[in-house]
């Protein structure tokens, strides 16, 4: 595939069809686990992994499933590779397996894994399909990642708590009080705040998008200038 092919799966990913921004969904994990940036870190791996691997699985068997019960087959792919994850994620990163709780589990029912599988990776090959579910699952957990941090931000003045999680006791000294003698904003680390917060993160994507819009019209729009006389 040429690079302006895996530029293309890129941009979709990140920006012109991030599954958080511009799809909307996978909002249950996105909005109940995103407290914090290492809780959405967590959960954004977690999720890319099983893109990454469900994508390439998928497009492995893409010739010898009946299109009859692709849908099923589909499923106990992502199942399976959910189960590992979370077999390795409450091996070696036991506390935040049990701060995100069910959430692991439920990634087989998001929607953006099951949709990749049909729409992609069932019809592409396998290097475009396995680029597909990394740019998809890090566009997902930039998402998270930024949610997070606005969330931890605002609701506790704060971000990096509790990076050990993931990182071990070495990377404490990235826990960083943003706020000073801050005294929290409880609807932040709310539900509701997850969807203001959302909505925020969304308007300002918008607001880029128009901008870089009008730019390229104003661009195309902008006669070339004039060739001086021979």
């Amino acid at each position: 595939m040429s690079d302006s092919g895996y530029r293309q799966i890129f941009n979709d990913g990140m920006w012109n069809n991030n599954v958080a921004f511009v799809q909307i969904l996978g909002m249950c994990p996105l909005l109940a686990v995103s407290t914090t940036v290492v809780n959405g870190l967590g959960m954004g791996l977690a999720t890319m992994a099983t893109l990454v691997a469900s994508n390439g699985l998928v497009s492995m068997i893409r010739q010898i499933v009946r299109p009859e019960i692709r849908i099923p087959v589909f499923v106990v792919i992502i199942a399976s590779v959910v189960t590992v994850i979370e077999l390795v994620m409450n091996a070696y990163f036991h506390q935040l397996y049990k701060i995100l709780g069910i959430f692991i589990p439920l990634i087989v029912t998001n929607c953006s894994i099951l949709g990749r599988a049909e729409a992609f990776a069932s019809k592409n090959s396998i290097g475009r399909s396995l680029a597909d579910g990394l740019f998809m699952g890090l566009g997902f957990t930039v998402a998270l990642v930024l949610l997070g941090g606005l969330r931890e931000v605002a609701g506790h003045g704060t971000l990096f708590t509790q990076i050990y999680l993931m990182f071990g006791h070495g990377a404490d000294w990235l826990t960083t009080q943003v706020i000073p003698h801050y005294q929290g904003f409880l609807l932040a680390a709310l539900p509701p705040g997850a969807f203001l917060g959302l909505g925020l993160l969304i308007a300002l994507k918008n607001v880029i998008d128009q901008r870089l819009a009008e730019r390229a019209a104003a661009h195309e729009t902008t006669p070339p200038a004039a060739q001086p006389a021979a």
